[in-house]
């Protein structure tokens, strides 16, 4: 269970890290135009 716990939780930081740099790159661009 705790195996399943740590592979749910790194998933899950990889995943938070992907959408992170996608809004960051999004926000940036929103910034950057006005």
């Amino acid at each position: 269970m705790l195996n399943e716990f740590k592979a749910f939780i790194t998933r899950g930081n990889v995943l938070d890290m992907a959408v992170g740099v996608i809004i960051g790159g999004a926000f940036t661009a929103l910034v950057g135009s006005l």
